[in-house]
């Protein structure tokens, strides 16, 4: 037995190979055997904290790959054979792979929980936060995966520094080509770091108005008041005259009541104060200005004015209504006439064979 594992192969003894082969093979029945129990005993004490990292810790634990580990084990089980410098190249290269992908696996899973879970945890109380965590994920995920990149190839004896300049001069082809794509990314960041509007806000758009529900990397989706989910690119949104009714504490009404011509003046006076009393009497209003402005084409024209203590637009409606009927019966009760377009005309005779003249004149043509 002892000749036997005394044999050389490649210039390392069989019972080298064979430690080596073992060592790998216990790394791998190891990790596989250990990574739920590890997994399973942390993930009870995260339960019983409020913290989210911890449970970020143990679903990056749970995203351990035995293949990754098993080649970073290649390193320390082959340091005491005598290989050739390009296999201990690729004995290193590979185990410098398996590391680096590991460890790139582990902080992408765990970003990905830390900003899954803050990002659900925020829709119901910050929307503007969600917002920024939903592109914050995917630029998060972007750079971390460019570094992992790098380290490879530099851990395989690219010469990294090179690359870089060459993919400036790439990126920059590629940025021309993908400028559309780019311009909504970048849009989408603006309305991030801007907060022109977040989930949840109702907006009008050129005449489209909805709430808006999602806010992604190229489009802002918005659903309208008929139900109809309305896609807007960010560029658009960020480019478009927006109005944003969430901060709206307060709404300002505005309308012209038209009465007739023949109203008299003593009671043309009183209209104003009569409106003002009708709009003190509803809860939620707060009277502003009632004035006689103008002489219409076929009124006298009364503006008034009033503030909405809720930007409720139901409650905005509800109050409308009950002030019309209310001047509808306060001005019946006055004897005021509302105007509507009327339009009068005068026939005037210079005298009276005007018609007959002009009769003759056609009947000689």
């Amino acid at each position: 037995m002892n000749e036997w594992l005394a044999y050389s192969i490649a210039g390392n003894p069989l019972q080298g190979w064979l430690s080596a082969v073992g060592g790998v093979l216990l790394v791998a029945i190891a990790v596989a055997a250990v990574k739920p129990l590890v997994v399973a005993r942390l993930g009870a004490i995260a339960d019983r904290t409020s913290n989210r990292w911890d449970d970020a810790v143990v679903d990056a634990l749970r995203a351990t790959r035995v293949s990754l580990l098993t080649l970073a084990a290649l390193y320390p089980v082959a340091a005491n054979l005598i290989l050739s410098p390009l296999a201990r190249r690729w004995i290193d290269g590979l185990a410098a792979t398996g590391l680096i992908l590991q460890i790139g696996v582990w902080a992408s899973r765990f970003l990905d929980h830390w900003i899954r879970t803050s990002r659900e945890r925020a829709l119901n109380h910050d929307p503007e936060t969600a917002t920024g965590l939903a592109a914050m994920s995917f630029i998060a995920r972007l750079v971390l995966w460019s570094l992992v990149l790098l380290l490879l190839l530099d851990n395989l004896g690219f010469n990294v520094t090179t690359l870089l300049a060459g993919l400036g001069v790439g990126g920059i082809a590629v940025g021309l080509a993908l400028q559309n794509i780019l311009g909504d990314l970048f849009s989408s960041l603006s309305i991030v770091l801007d907060k022109p509007f977040q989930i949840g806000h109702f907006v009008v758009v050129d005449g489209f108005s909805g709430t808006v529900e999602n806010i992604g990397l190229k489009t802002t989706r918005i659903r309208s008041l008929s139900g109809e989910m309305l896609v807007f690119s960010n560029t658009d949104l960020t480019k478009a005259r927006l109005r944003n009714y969430k901060s709206m504490q307060e709404r300002r009404i505005a309308f012209s009541l038209g009465v007739n011509y023949a109203t008299p003046v003593e009671t043309m006076a009183q209209l104003p104060e009569v409106v003002r009393q009708i709009i003190l009497q509803r809860p939620g209003a707060r009277f502003d200005r009632a004035h006689f402005t103008t002489f219409g084409e076929s009124s006298l024209v009364i503006e008034v004015v009033y503030w909405m203590t809720t930007p409720d637009y139901t409650a905005y409606m509800d109050t409308q209504q009950a002030i019309n009927l209310e001047l509808m019966r306060q001005f019946a009760r006055l004897g005021v006439g509302f105007a509507f377009p009327t339009r009068t005309v005068e026939l005037r005779m210079a005298n009276a064979e005007m018609p007959a003249v002009a009769a003759t004149a056609s009947r000689d043509r």
